[in-house]
């Protein structure tokens, strides 16, 4: 990637290593050489990574959560000039749980040309070690939970009813309360996946139900950053003759007709309207 000239400014979003700096792709690392400013998280931590790497050309601007606002019109206005501004997250990609969404937002706002070089995301690599997708490899990228209130109450409700695995990040401070929270929504016999550490020193991945998990946490396992797979809900079990027939007389009741009601209690209970109609006539 060249440096930038007149009119070739943009915003190049850049995936960084979650821990192990071996997984830096070269295109990531050319990125960042070829940048003027690079937007980050922390510029500490990112300034090791540029260390490593042995760039030292972009400026750093820090732009994390609280700030991503009043920065990003300044980087869009840099980009607009002719600049190229490379952005990153602490790990990861930017924008997943992490500051981008809102600069992306804001260049795409300005007609200022915004691109992308892949890197890892913990989320996927959670799934696929947790051994708990189907074959078409779907899950819910859910990030991080609400801290409390009803709208926790509302992600819990989902997660513990939702036909897919969910993925989860959380604090090491908070772990112990969302596997509780996590275990008492869904059961204690729902599967999940905890990863810690992902390709750090210490990485580890504990398989098994949520009261496994919450007793394996509590005994000296919160350490670190987390990735949480929950099990998908299991598929409803298919309604008996007695719940069609019991859901026909209700709705007759109320003066529905045959055929109304028919159709109606097909959908309600999920089966199909053939079966229904054959009860509804037998």
């Amino acid at each position: 990637m060249a440096g930038a000239g007149p009119g070739d400014g943009r915003i190049v979003l850049v995936g960084t290593p979650l821990g192990n700096l071996g997984d830096m792709a070269p295109r990531a690392a050319e990125a960042l050489g070829a940048a003027d400013l690079l937007a980050c998280e922390d510029t500490r931590r990112t300034g090791r990574l540029l260390q490593h790497l042995g760039i030292r050309k972009p400026t750093l601007v820090r732009m994390d959560r609280h700030t991503e606002a009043d920065v990003a019109p300044r980087l869009v206005e840099e980009a607009r000039s002719g600049r190229v501004v490379a952005v990153v997250a602490d790990a990861g990609m930017p924008g997943l749980s992490d500051p981008g969404a809102l600069l992306v937002r804001a260049a795409d706002g300005a007609g200022v040309t915004v691109e992308a070089v892949p890197g890892p995301f913990a989320g996927a690599v959670a799934a696929s070690l947790s051994g708990l997708l189907d074959q078409a490899g779907r899950f819910v990228f859910e990030g991080f939970l609400p801290r409390k209130g009803a709208d926790r109450e509302r992600a819990l409700e989902e997660i513990a009813g939702g036909p897919r695995p969910v993925v989860l990040y959380e604090s090491p401070h908070r772990i112990g309360d969302t596997l509780d929270d996590l275990r008492a929504a869904c059961g204690p016999d729902r599967r999940v996946a905890v990863c810690r550490e992902m390709t750090k020193l210490h990485e580890e991945t504990f398989r098994g139900t949520l009261a496994e998990a919450a007793a394996h946490v509590a005994a000296g396992g919160a350490r670190g950053e987390f990735v949480l797979v929950v099990e998908a809900a299991p598929p409803p079990s298919p309604a008996s003759d007695e719940e069609i027939l019991a859901a026909l007389r209700r709705r007759l009741a109320t003066g529905a007709s045959r055929r109304d009601a028919s159709a109606a209690v097909a959908d309600e209970l999920g089966v199909a309207p053939n079966r229904v109609k054959r009860l509804a006539t037998g």
